[in-house]
């Protein structure tokens, strides 16, 4: 069963920009907005090279990440997402494929992701807790 309420999931759907909290080698925090999308029932995000965030998931697989609700004019408290994952890295032939199909919610429908098609990296998040403000907070 997915921890992914159907409402979280058309948010995820929707192309949210994610803030991926990791945690450096010294212990200080580090964000990096990332686009986010699902295979499955898996939460996963693209990536082309080998960046700071990866070393620090490879060390440390505990990882946070925030999204906001699409803003409503108006509303004091706009929706957001917390989700409290492990993320896994996978050398992936179909890092590109995964960006490329985001592109298309993140940038347009007939966008193609710009860089040159080759190996790169998928990060699997397995969420362990569901949070923020919306109909997915718990």
């Amino acid at each position: 069963m997915s921890m992914l309420p159907h409402e979280l999931r058309d948010l995820i759907a929707s192309g949210p920009m994610a803030h991926l909290s990791t945690v450096n080698a010294d212990g200080s925090p580090q964000v990096t907005v990332i686009w986010i999308g699902l295979d499955g029932d898996d939460l996963v995000s693209g990536h082309m090279s080998w960046r700071a965030k990866l070393g620090n998931i490879e060390r440390d697989p505990r990882v946070v990440l925030s999204m906001d609700a699409h803003r409503e004019p108006g509303v004091f408290l706009n929706p957001y997402a917390v989700l409290r994952a492990r993320a896994v890295i996978e050398p992936s032939d179909g890092a590109w494929d995964l960006l490329n199909r985001l592109a298309k919610v993140y940038v347009s429908p007939e966008a193609e992701f710009p860089a040159p098609k080759k190996p790169g990296y998928i990060v699997r998040y397995s969420i362990e807790r569901v949070g923020g403000v919306g109909p997915w907070a718990g």
